[in-house]
C-alpha cells in the first residue's frame, strides 16, 4: 500500500543533517535503479510564445515583453529532423512542448501524426500542451503518447502568486484526465519562484500523494528571464534545491527524477550533488523550450568523470544496449544552432 505522507513526517525529512539526509535518499535510490545509470530525454519547442496564460517565471507569456521569437506549430519535417538528432545523441525520449493554453481540435490530427511517426523511430514519446479533454486524452494515448507533462509548479496555496489564469485545481483535474488515458505521468515543480520551505514541502506532498505517484518528476530551478515578473528574485540557496531533491527521492522512490530547467547555472559539483541525492534523468541537448542547457560535450565530459552510462531501451523490441561516452560521434552529430 502506497504511503500517505505528513507536513509533519516531511518537515522531520527536511531537518535531518545534510550528509545523512543525501546518504539516506542515496540507499533508497540505489534499492529501485542503477546508481549509474541515466535516462536522456530532448526537449523541443514545436510552438513557441504568444501563450494566453500568465505564469511569471514564462518567457512565453504574450503578457511579457521577452523579445523570445515567436513560431507557429512547426512543420512536421522540422519536428522529425530534430527528433532523429536526438535519437542519435544519446535521447531515448523525445518531449514536445506547444506554448498554449489548450490544444485546439484542429491541431489534434497534426500532434497524431507527429506521434506515430516517432514511435516508429523507436523513441518514447512526451508532450506537454497545456490542459486537454478526455477525448483528447484518449486519443493521444491510441496515438501511442507515453508521457503528458503537465507541472503543479509549486504549492497550492503560494500558487496565486505565479500564476492566475489557470486554477490549481484546473492543474490537478488535467492530470487525473491524462491518468485515466493510460499515459504516464510527467509532473513536478519548479524552485526559486519565492517560496517558502513549507511551499515546497506542500507540493511533494501533494505529488506523493496522488492516486499514483508521477513516473517522472521534473525538478526546476527558476531560469531569471528578462522581462518578466520574477527576473529579480532571490535564488533559491544551492543546499535547499538538493536537500530537496533528497527528500523528493525519499518520497518518490520508484520516481524517475529529472534535473530540468536551470542546470546550466549549475556547475559540474553541484549537479553530482544531485545525481547523490537521487536524480537519474536529465533533459540533453542545447535548449529547453526558449531556455539554454548545457552543452552535451560539457555533460559527456561529467559522465565520464562519474562513470555514469545512459540505457537506451529500443522501443518495440527486446534488446537492450548501453551507449557507450567515449564514442563522441554519436553525439556530436546533434549540434546547437
Amino acid at each position: 500500500m502506497k504511503k500517505k505522507w505528513t507536513i509533519d513526517e516531511v518537515k522531520q525529512l527536511f531537518k535531518i543533517p545534510f550528509l545523512e539526509l543525501i546518504f539516506n535518499a542515496q540507499k533508497i535510490h540505489r534499492k529501485y535503479f542503477n546508481p549509474n545509470e541515466i535516462q536522456i530525454s530532448t526537449l523541443l519547442s514545436i510552438k513557441t510564445g504568444l501563450c494566453p496564460e500568465d505564469c511569471k517565471y514564462c518567457s512565453q507569456s504574450s503578457r511579457y515583453n521577452t523579445n523570445i521569437k515567436n513560431e507557429k506549430l512547426l512543420d512536421i519535417t522540422k519536428i522529425l529532423e530534430e527528433a532523429k538528432k536526438a535519437k542519435k545523441s544519446g535521447s531515448n525520449r523525445f518531449c514536445m512542448g506547444a506554448a498554449w493554453k489548450n490544444p485546439k481540435e484542429k491541431d489534434m490530427p497534426y500532434l497524431l501524426k507527429i506521434i506515430k511517426k516517432i514511435k516508429k523511430m523507436g523513441m518514447e514519446t512526451c508532450m506537454t500542451l497545456g490542459s486537454i479533454n478526455q477525448n483528447q486524452a484518449e486519443r493521444l494515448s491510441m496515438a501511442g503518447l507515453d508521457f503528458y507533462n503537465h507541472n503543479l509548479d509549486t504549492s497550492k496555496n503560494f500558487y496565486k502568486n505565479i500564476i492566475t489564469t489557470r486554477t490549481y485545481q484546473d492543474r490537478l483535474d488535467t492530470l487525473k484526465i491524462i491518468r485515466k488515458s493510460g499515459i504516464k505521468v510527467c509532473s513536478g515543480g519548479i524552485f526559486g519562484l519565492g517560496e517558502k520551505t513549507i511551499d515546497r514541502i506542500e507540493l511533494l506532498i501533494q505529488l506523493s500523494n496522488l492516486d499514483k505517484v508521477p513516473e517522472s518528476i521534473p525538478i526546476n530551478r527558476l531560469v531569471k528571464i528578462k522581462g518578466t515578473p520574477l527576473e529579480n528574485s532571490k535564488n533559491i540557496e544551492d543546499f535547499d534545491f538538493i536537500k530537496t531533491i533528497a527528500v523528493t527521492r525519499i518520497m518518490m522512490p520508484k520516481s524517475y527524477i529529472r534535473l530540468s530547467a536551470g542546470r546550466e547555472n549549475m556547475d559540474q559539483n553541484m549537479q553530482t550533488m544531485c545525481f547523490m541525492a537521487g536524480v537519474n534523468s536529465i533533459f540533453y541537448g542545447c535548449k529547453l523550450l526558449t531556455t539554454s542547457n548545457p552543452k552535451q560535450e560539457e555533460d559527456l565530459k561529467l559522465f565520464k568523470k562519474l562513470g555514469l552510462h545512459t540505457k537506451k531501451n529500443i522501443i518495440n523490441t527486446n534488446k537492450k544496449h548501453y551507449l557507450n561516452i567515449n564514442n563522441k560521434k554519436n553525439y556530436y552529430n546533434a549540434s546547437c544552432k
